[in-house]
């Protein structure tokens, strides 16, 4: 874990299911989120992802980077253009600050019509920290696999 390590990109198909499931799931009833009558009442072209289930999205992309042994510390996002059905959201990262075996990755996900979300996410991923308090490989050490 160094800074200016870049993750792979996370290619994720945004589908009214992802999109409705999401909303269930955290529990957000808002019709913008399923109802496509009353988004577009709203003067939204079509129902649209809410920042919970892009919140998890963003923690996820990191997570499965950094393994599951990594603790997330903060997620600090803002949400830009949304995501329709029938769009693709592409995330981005790279390590911008590392502390020990804590780092801040910049997260970018786009789509089609612009950035939906940017953010920081603060992990710590143990085992990853030297004795000399710089960052190793990023690969955890001292468990059995």
């Amino acid at each position: 874990m160094r800074v200016g390590d870049r993750l792979p990109e996370l290619v994720i198909p945004v589908t009214r299911t992802l999109i409705v499931s999401g909303a269930i799931a955290s529990r957000d009833y808002q019709d913008v989120h399923h109802d496509v009558a009353a988004a577009q009442e709203k003067g939204s072209p079509d129902i649209f992802m809410n920042i919970l289930t892009t919140n998890g999205l963003v923690g996820r992309y990191v997570t499965d980077h950094f393994g599951s042994g990594a603790v997330l510390r903060k997620v600090a996002i803002r949400l830009g253009a949304p995501n329709y059905p029938g769009d693709t959201m592409v995330l981005t990262g790279c390590v911008e600050q590392v502390e020990g075996d804590t780092a801040a990755v910049k997260v970018v996900g786009a789509n089609g019509i612009g950035k939906h979300v940017t953010g920081t996410v603060t992990v710590t991923v143990p085992g990853t920290a030297s004795a000399s308090g710089s960052a190793s490989d990023g690969v955890p050490t001292g468990g059995a696999a």
